[in-house]
């Protein structure tokens, strides 16, 4: 499976390192990613309780919440099968390195939390393209599983952001926050998750 418009949407590919390292610690690995579900549910309840007005959104936002909690339990069932106990694990610095580009006044507010979830929907997607290849056969099957609802939620974000903003501002934040993300994926990370960047040696 190939997804030409997430790779050409991303400015970079997973580094091996970052995989190297998920393959190592694949516990992390799949606590993060439950964690990384469970937030993503709650980005869409919390846009629909705050753009309330907007229907397109409110319908689009209650299916993935719903599609995410699902991940969620899905995952969860995966760690206790593997008998990996839930534990606390910190919240990496890729979503909020994200979000600290988002301006603060609407509607361009709106448009530009939008742009960053597209970003880490694609980037989810191209992240389990990485590993598919390389996990045993229950994960992998998994996580290629999981490759079409992330693209699909990456489309339904961008289709949003083009739908409440200017195409020309749109295109200008895309670029913005490709610039972030690239350098949140490429530059050393000190600790690893599911979104974080290369390993600091």
């Amino acid at each position: 499976m190939n997804f030409p418009e997430i790779h050409e949407f991303l400015g970079c590919h997973t580094p091996t390192s970052w995989v190297e390292a998920a393959l190592v610690d694949q516990e992390t690995m799949l606590i993060d990613h439950k964690n990384c579900e469970f937030k993503a549910a709650s980005t869409a309840l919390s846009l629909i309780a705050k753009y309330n007005t907007h229907v397109d959104l409110i319908n689009l936002m209650s299916r993935l919440a719903r599609e995410e909690l699902v991940h969620h339990e899905q995952v969860l069932r995966l760690m206790k099968r593997r008998k990996i106990e839930l534990r606390a694990v910190s919240a990496g610095r890729y979503a909020s390195g994200l979000r600290a580009v988002v301006r603060n006044h609407e509607p361009v507010k709106l448009v530009d939390t939008l742009v960053v979830g597209a970003f880490i929907e694609a980037r989810s997607c191209e992240r389990f393209e990485a590993l598919v290849p390389h996990l045993d056969d229950e994960l992998g099957r998994f996580y290629f599983g999981l490759l079409k609802s992330e693209a699909r939620h990456f489309q339904g974000y961008l289709k949003l952001a083009y739908q409440y903003g200017d195409e020309k501002d749109v295109n200008r934040v895309i670029e913005k926050v490709r610039a972030v993300e690239q350098e949140l994926i490429e530059a050393p990370d000190t600790e690893f998750r599911f979104h974080s960047g290369v390993p600091a040696v």
